[in-house]
């Protein structure tokens, strides 16, 4: 049997502001072409379909496009909730999508009963765990006294290996979403910690034949049974290295027979530059980056005013500026030692021109000064 791993679709999800909804329908419609050609019997979503509890009807749509086309190529669908989404939204008429092939495993309660599928080699149970809150999951599994993750997830394998004993032959199939030890983290993810304690040991998952992980953004490898796929699209500029794949999981008779990973378009590279706005607005080196997402860090003496909208000019795709004028802010680490003893005004002089590079003129500081004198009527 063939499997699919794939997590963190984040269907609706912004990139600094700007619609991915176009993007995220590409690179994730083209998993059915990946079940087409690789023959895939089943994919797997180990959390976070969408990026919001209560996705927007754009997002809804998008997302029931790509499902309708994986189904459409061949392979069974089946679906977790991670900590992105509503579990009680997600799982809405589960039962009657289950008779069209999407099978949707949002129930705590029945996280230990498997969809069941077959193959020449016999019987295969996938069990979707979804995200467990710690403090909610602990009492629904009736162990009030598990700690953190860690011990939640501990008991739901628990569950999930008694009922894979009571099916002699039946080769497995986890999906869960977790932070588990050892995984590398990265910009876009969204803390998972409750407590200070986000951590699961990857022996939890001893006793199946695979693991298919969700939560974290870069795909990794912590155990050949362990994986993380990672998200299929970029969502931070700490993601600018990572190549976007998903895993080809194949069972054999025995278990685990091989995992590969098969790579994803990226729709938009991300980049970024650094330097004075002139050069990056001049320097015909730059042209390579046009097309990027971009995120800018600009070295100017004295802050440049209204820098995104003229670096867009040049660069449509420019997301993010911020400004490290080169050798640093003047005083940048004595701020407190030098409006020591000075003048309302006087201090938020000082603040204007370590924000922007240069002092108020008259004008403003007129309205400095009326603004502090309003204030002081108000006082007395």
């Amino acid at each position: 049997m063939k499997i699919l791993h794939t997590s963190d679709w984040h269907v609706g999800r912004t990139f600094h502001g700007r619609d991915l909804l176009e993007e995220q329908e590409s690179v994730l419609g083209g998993l059915a072409d990946a079940v087409s050609d690789e023959r895939v019997d089943v994919v797997v979503v180990s959390g976070d379909l969408f990026d919001r509890a209560v996705p927007n009807a754009e997002a809804v749509a998008v997302c029931s496009r790509v499902l309708k086309r994986i189904r459409h190529a061949g392979a069974q669908i089946v679906v977790t909730p991670g900590n992105h989404d509503s579990a009680a939204r997600l799982g809405f008429l589960g039962a009657f999508a289950e008779a069209g092939g999407l099978h949707l495993r949002t129930r705590i309660a029945e996280l230990a009963e498997p969809v069941l599928l077959a193959d020449d080699h016999g019987p295969v149970a996938v069990y979707g765990i979804p995200f467990l809150e710690p403090e909610t999951a602990r009492h629904a599994l009736g162990v009030p006294d598990a700690k953190g993750h860690g011990g939640v997830l501990t008991e739901a394998m628990r569950r999930v290996r008694e009922d894979l004993a009571a099916r002699p032959g039946a080769r497995s199939v986890v999906l869960a979403h977790a932070f588990v030890t050892g995984g590398e983290p990265c910009e876009s993810e969204r803390t998972i910690a409750v407590g200070g304690v986000q951590d699961v040991s990857g022996s939890v998952f001893a006793g199946v034949d695979y693991a298919a992980l969700g939560h974290l953004h870069g795909q990794q490898t912590l155990a050949d049974h362990l994986r993380y796929s990672g998200s299929p699209v970029a969502y931070s500029f700490s993601e600018a290295r990572h190549t976007k794949q998903v895993w080809l999981v194949e069972l054999g008779p025995e278990g685990l027979a091989g995992v590969e990973g098969r790579a994803l378009p990226v729709p938009r590279e991300l980049s970024a530059l650094t330097g004075a706005l002139d050069d990056l607005l001049l320097r015909p080196e730059h042209d390579a980056v046009v097309d990027h997402f971009l995120s800018v860090t600009l070295t100017d003496r004295v802050r440049p005013l209204d820098a995104l909208r003229r670096l867009q000019a040049r660069f449509p795709h420019a997301v993010h500026v911020e400004w490290r004028p080169e050798g640093g802010r003047p005083g940048e680490l004595r701020f407190a030692e030098r409006v020591r003893g000075r003048t309302d005004e006087e201090v938020a002089c000082c603040f204007l021109e370590d924000v922007r590079g240069d002092r108020p003129g008259d004008r403003e500081l007129l309205l400095l000064r009326e603004a502090f004198a309003a204030a002081a009527r108000e006082e007395d």
